[in-house]
C-alpha cells in the first residue's frame, strides 16, 4: 500500500470516527515493544520544567502603531513547551513570537498552554484554556503534536481526529493555525534498528495523515522532520540538548527558523512574491495526500489548500511549498512584569 494511501485512509478514519489501520502487525509490535524497553533505558529523559516565556514581544514597536499587539497561541507538548533548555529566549514560542514581531512592526502578545508529555487527547483542554472568554482569541495558533502518540501507541486515526477537532474549534474562533507535524522520531540518539526503521516510517505516516486533516480544515502543515531529521541526525551534539531526546537551543531555533515564514504568511505578512509556487525548489500543485507524503519525507515543507478548491480522483489539492529560511532576529526575554496568563 502506497504512504499516499495508508495517510488518506487514516485521515479518513479520523474524520469518520473510525478505529483506522494498523500501522504494524502483531510480531512488528513485539519487536518495537523490546527494542523501546532498551531505548528507555539509553535515551535520557528530563524532568525539568520549560521556562516560561508567555509575555509581550517586540515592544520596541509599540510607539510605531497604534493597533493592538497580535496574539500568539502555542499549543502541544514539550517541544511546544521548549523543553530542554534554560532560558526564555530560547524556546520556539519566545523565537516566534520575536521573529513575528520583527516581521509585522508590531509587539506580538505570546500565550504558551503546551503541556509537557501531552498526547492529542490534552489539545481540548489547552485550547478551552486559549479561548477564554476573559481574552480575545488568538490570531494566530502554532500546534507542535504527535512524538508522544506514537511512543504511547495511540491510534493514528484518534490522534488525528482529536488534533482536527482542536484546529476546526480555533479556526471556528478565528484563529489562523499553523501543525508543526509529527517529528521524525528515527533520529534520536541512541536508537537501533529495527526501533529507529520503525520509529521513522510510523512518525511520518501520523505526519502524513495530520497535514490531510488539517489542511482541510483550513490550516497550514509545516514538517518538523527538521526538528528531529536529518540535520539533527547529522549534528547529534549540537541539536539535541543533555538529555539526548529533546532539542537543544540550536535545534529549536532551526524548527523555528522553518516555521517562521508559514506563521507570517498565515497572516498576509510574507512577501506576496513568494507565495506564487516556484518550479525550482520542487513547489507546486498536489493531490493533498501526496503532497502530505512529500512533505513528511523533507523537513521544512509547507502544505495548504489549493486557493481556489480543487478536486479530483485523488481528493483535494494542496500547495507544496519549500519555503526558504528566515534568520531569525534575537528577541530579548520577558521581564517578570510582562508574563502574562492569558
Amino acid at each position: 500500500m502506497s504512504r499516499a494511501r495508508v495517510a488518506r485512509r487514516i485521515a479518513t478514519a479520523a474524520a469518520y470516527g473510525g478505529g483506522g489501520i494498523s500501522l504494524l502487525g502483531g510480531a512488528a509490535v513485539g519487536v518495537l515493544l523490546a527494542e523501546v524497553s532498551l531505548a528507555k533505558r539509553t535515551v535520557g529523559g528530563s524532568d525539568d520544567v520549560p521556562p516560561r516565556a508567555d509575555g509581550r514581544y517586540g515592544s520596541a514597536f509599540s510607539h510605531r502603531t497604534d493597533e493592538v499587539p497580535l496574539r500568539l497561541g502555542f499549543l502541544g507538548d514539550s517541544t511546544a513547551a521548549g523543553q530542554g533548555v534554560h532560558r526564555a529566549r530560547e524556546t520556539p514560542g519566545a523565537l516566534l513570537a520575536s521573529g513575528l514581531a520583527a516581521v509585522a512592526e508590531r509587539p506580538v502578545t505570546l500565550v504558551n498552554v503546551a503541556n509537557p508529555g501531552a498526547q492529542s487527547n490534552d489539545l481540548a483542554r489547552q485550547v478551552a484554556l486559549l479561548l477564554d472568554v476573559g481574552a480575545p482569541p488568538p490570531d494566530v495558533c502554532v500546534i507542535m503534536i504527535g512524538a508522544n502518540d506514537v511512543t504511547h501507541r495511540m491510534p493514528p486515526a484518534k490522534s488525528v481526529r482529536l488534533l482536527s477537532d482542536a484546529v476546526r474549534r480555533l479556526r471556528e474562533a478565528g484563529s489562523e493555525v499553523i501543525v508543526g507535524t509529527c517529528p521524525d522520531l528515527g533520529s534520536v540518539e541512541p536508537v537501533y534498528q529495527p526501533l529507529r526503521w520503525l520509529a521513522r516510517r510510523m512518525s511520518r505516516q501520523l505526519a502524513a495523515a495530520q497535514t490531510i486533516g488539517v489542511v482541510g480544515l483550513g490550516g497550514r502543515s509545516v514538517s518538523l522532520g527538521d526538528l528531529l531529521g536529518a540535520e539533527f541526525e547529522a549534528h547529534p551534539r549540537e541539536m539535541f540538548g543533555p538529555d539526548n531526546y529533546h532539542p537543544s537551543a540550536e535545534g529549536y531555533a532551526t524548527a523555528a527558523m522553518a516555521m517562521l515564514p508559514t506563521l507570517c504568511a498565515s497572516l498576509g505578512l510574507w512577501p506576496e512574491a513568494d507565495e506564487r509556487p516556484d518550479a525550482q525548489r520542487g513547489e507546486g500543485f498536489l493531490p493533498v495526500a501526496q503532497a502530505a507524503v512529500e512533505a513528511a519525507s523533507e523537513g521544512g515543507t509547507e502544505v495548504v489548500a489549493a486557493m481556489h478548491p480543487v478536486s479530483g480522483p485523488r481528493g483535494r489539492w494542496a500547495l507544496l511549498k519549500h519555503r526558504r529560511r528566515q534568520r531569525l532576529p534575537h528577541g530579548a526575554e520577558p521581564t517578570a512584569s510582562q508574563h502574562s496568563s492569558a
